[in-house]
Parts: structure tokens; sequence; C-alpha cells
């Protein structure tokens, strides 16, 4: 194994299959720093990520490795089928059970390598993680999404890689899986790139990298470094756009005046030219001079306004061209105060046997806690009346709507401008297009099956659905909301959560979120 990771990238391209280009001439270096890669929904960063660990090939340039890379990205637990290809040692045990059986094939022989006690390896790193229960022959679909990710985490660590890209690592993870993972991070000695919105996580980071319009930026820093600097970076780039349309407009003001004047003295020299008498051949040649330095000018104008131009181009540029993200509150039809939710000794079919008691009333707001399996997506499922629940047990009131981690009220099959149609008919056609824009959703893809989206793209059309439906909510359940979203969503979020004046309960294990919502209360499974 090499004492030095890097990845170098090498004005890398990549074209989309429908011809557009998703990021073009990026160079770059990863080095053994702890790196981690932010950008908004749909730039391209697991695609980045794909690239970097060689499994998927750039349109132009090219990715130097040093060593082996290892990539841990949400398709691996969607397509594994066992517990060992979770952990991508599937092929190394099936390579070993063959030799075992009397396989002499030298292709066995090099897919197993050094890793002959890998079975064992694995299992004693399940036990020491709280996973002792489980084995490598499990079924994948009969574990819960924070036990999947946990089992691809240990893949990862028990890899022979150099270098570790781990997308979205912290998702459908509790308290103290995260507490886990980054005790791992904090012990890992080589080259590691997170791509994460998980402004914890990325705390824990040397460097930040952000791929956006604008390409590769790096930071030197963790989160909280970044975040200074990219405003402060934004605020310099937005004032000297300022600047330069201002220098525009006075440009544009000093030229007028400038072929005025030359226009006025042209038709004064005219006059005096013919009240003078003069001959006609003195005459056509002022005409000439005088047309000749009008023609001048005109060139110098433009010259000025075209090199003026440019500069409020490049300015323009180091603007990342991408809207603000904006979400919009809806309002309850009801006075405030008024009760929504009463929870009585009621016993949850799945998770925690303690009986809850909860009233909830128009305005206040509660945080879900609780570590994975102890029954939040249970509760809030049957608050949404997805689950049966004894009425005597529960109690609502009100217009009630809840949006998963998975997205599951948004079909496949289905774009995102038709589930907001369906959500809300009485939407103007216009008012449906402004409403996804204002999400920082392209207008060429919200026309597109939603199955094709990204993560993010699909939380954000998912987002839209529930919350400009035609009824407006009185009681709003999230269930990790901010899975999948990018950092600008996370704090339009947050904002637009702050003004909403309904009833609120989320469950979410990101400590950052539940405390910019200024929560009233807690509810612990």
């Amino acid at each position: 194994m090499t004492n030095t990771s890097i990845l170098t990238l090498d004005s890398v391209t990549l074209a989309l299959p429908d011809g557009r280009l998703l990021f073009t001439d990026l160079n770059e270096t990863f080095d053994q720093r702890r790196t981690g890669l932010v950008g908004r929904n749909g730039v391209g960063k697991s695609l980045l990520g794909q690239i970097l660990a060689g499994q998927r090939q750039p349109s132009s340039g090219q990715c130097r490795r040093l060593g082996p890379v290892h990539l841990l990205n949400q398709q691996v637990i969607e397509h594994s089928a066992t517990l060992a290809d979770l952990a991508q040692v599937g092929s190394v045990i099936a390579a070993l059970e063959r030799i075992e059986q009397g396989s002499v094939d030298p292709s066995d022989f090099d897919t197993v390598g050094q890793r002959w006690d890998i079975r064992k390896q694995l299992q004693v790193q399940l036990q020491r993680h709280g996973l002792g229960q489980l084995d490598w022959r499990q079924p994948v679909h009969s574990l819960s999404g924070g036990q999947a990710m946990r089992v691809a985490l240990i893949g990862a660590w028990l890899s022979d890689a150099d270098y570790l890209i781990l997308d979205e690592p912290s998702n459908h993870l509790d308290s103290d899986a995260r507490a886990q993972l980054l005790s791992m991070i904090d012990t890992w000695d080589r080259g590691l790139l997170v791509i994460s919105h998980d402004r914890s996580l990325l705390a824990h980071m040397e460097r930040i990298v952000e791929l956006s319009s604008l390409g590769l930026q790096a930071f030197g820093g963790n989160y909280s470094f970044y975040a200074a600097q990219k405003a402060s970076q934004m605020a310099q780039a937005q004032q000297q756009l300022a600047r330069l349309k201002q220098e525009q407009q006075r440009q544009a003001g000093e030229l007028q005046r400038q072929r005025e004047d030359l226009e006025r003295h042209q038709a004064r020299a005219g006059r005096q030219a013919r009240h003078a008498n003069q001959a006609k051949i003195l005459i056509d040649r002022q005409q000439e001079r005088s047309q000749a330095t009008a023609g001048k000018q005109r060139r110098e104008h433009r010259d000025a306004q075209q090199a003026l131009l440019g500069k409020v181009r490049d300015a323009a540029r180091e603007v990342e061209q991408a809207s603000a993200i904006t979400l919009h509150a809806p309002t309850p039809q009801r006075h405030a105060g008024r009760e929504v939710l009463a929870l009585q000794t009621l016993h949850l079919p799945r998770g925690t046997h303690k009986p809850l008691n909860l009233r909830l009333c128009l305005g206040q707001r509660v945080g879900l806690l609780g570590a994975n399996g102890s029954g939040k997506s249970t509760l809030l499922k049957l608050i949404n009346s997805e689950l049966p629940a004894p009425t005597e047990c529960l109690r609502l009131s009100g217009e009630t709507a809840l949006l998963d981690q998975h997205c599951s009220t948004l079909p496949g099959g289905t774009s995102v401008l038709d589930h907001l149609r369906q959500a809300n008919p009485m939407l103007a056609q216009g008012d449906l297009r402004t409403r996804l824009a204002q999400l920082g959703l392209d207008a060429a893809r919200i026309e597109l099956p939603s199955g094709l989206l990204s993560g993010g793209e699909r939380m954000k059309a998912a987002l839209a659905a529930v919350l400009y439906r035609e009824r407006p909510l009185d009681l709003l359940l999230l269930d990790e909301p901010g899975n999948h979203l990018d950092l600008p969503s996370l704090a339009a979020l947050e904002r637009m959560l702050g003004q909403f004046r309904g009833a609120l309960m989320v469950a979410s294990h990101d400590a950052v979120l539940l405390q910019n919502l200024a929560l009233d209360d807690y509810l612990h499974l």
C-alpha cells in the first residue's frame, strides 16, 4: 500500500447523454487531507465522484490515480443483494468459496489476493459496530436504511483502498451511528473525499471543495471557514457586478450625450455653410469630413461599450449562475392556538414500547428524537393516517401532510410538473413553473419522469407538492427533510419553517437543522 494518496483531475469535462455540459475543464488535486465536496443539487457531485473512482469516464480530459480508490455511493445500497455485496466484498467471498470447493482458476486467486480471512474481518467489524446479529449472507432488503449505510461504511474501511470517496455517508444514520462515523473518519490516515450536505460532518473536514457553474474552487479549512469565505466572496463579486452595471449605465448616458453634441454640431455647421453661400464641392467635402468624424466616434463608442460589456460578463461569471432558493410558507386555515393533534397513551406497533402522550397546537413545533428503529417514522405514518390508530389514542384536526426521506409521495414515472399540478390543480401553469424555478429546479428537468432526477431534485419536488397543495396545512410532518438537500436549499427550508405558522413535527438526526428551527419541545422515543 502506498503512503501517498492523490487523485488528479486534468481538464475534465462531462457531457450528459442529452448533450448538456454538466461541467467543463476541471483541474484539481485531491491529496490526503480530509476533503468535503459540496455543491447544489444536480451540479454533478456524484458523477464527479464516479470519475474520480474510475467508475465513469469523462467526455474529455483525464483523472490520474495514485493507488486504489473505494467509492461508497447510494447505488451500492440500491443494487446490492446480500450484506457481503453491500460491504463490496461479495465477489471476494464468492471466489474464496469456489477455491474452498476445489477451484484452481487463477482469476479466483487474483480476486481473493491476501484477503483470506475477509469473512472473519467482516464479522468482527459488524460485532464492533453493534451489528453482530447480522450475517454476510443476509439479504439487503431485510436491513433498515441505517443498518445498510453502516454496513457499507464498514466495507469501505475494510477495503485495501488508498483513497475513500463517501457519497452522503451520514444519510439514514442516527446520532450514535453518526458519532461512530466521525470517529472512523478521524482515525483514517489515507486519502478521503466526503460528498455531503451534512454541516456537522463537513465541520470535521480539513478542506472544502465546491463544484458550481464556475467549476471547482478549493477553500482551506472546514465548513465554518468555507461558509465565511463564500459569503465574503459572493458579497465582493456582487458589489463588483453592481459597480460595473452602474458604470455601464453612466457610459451609455455619456455616449448618448456625445452623439447628440456631434449631431448638433454637424447640423449647425451645415446651416452655416449654406448661409455663407459656399461652393457645393466645399460643402460636400465638409460633410464627408463630418461623417468620417462621426464614424470614428461611433467605432470608438462601440469599442468602449464592448470592453465594458466584457468586464460585466466576467463579473457576472464570478457570481455563480444560480438563483437563490425560495420557499413560501403555507398559511394555516384557522386561528393560532387551536389543537391539531393529541396523543393519549398511544402504543406504537413497532419501535418503543412506552405509551406516548402529546398535545400539539397551531404554532407549536416539536422535534422527534430517537435511535433508528425506535418508531419515529411509524409514529409519523400513524399521525398521517397511513397506518391505523385507535381513535381514542390519536385525535387529529385540520389538514396534515407528511414528507418522508424517501419521497414516497412522488411516483417515479410522473414528472415534477405533473405532480405539483395534481397537488394543486387551481394554480396556473405559470405559477407552477415559477414555484419550481424558485426551488432551483431546471425548467427542462421538471417535465422529465422524477425517477430520472437526483435525490435532491426529487426531495425539492416532493416538498413543493406538500407546501403548495390546494388546501393550506395545519400540521406539517417531516421525516429527515435534510437528506439529499443541498446547503442553499437547507437554508431556505430553515427560513421557510421559521415563517410557518402551523404546527410542526420534525424527525431528524441533523443537530444543526434542529437547532436552527428553534423548536418548542422534543419528544424522545
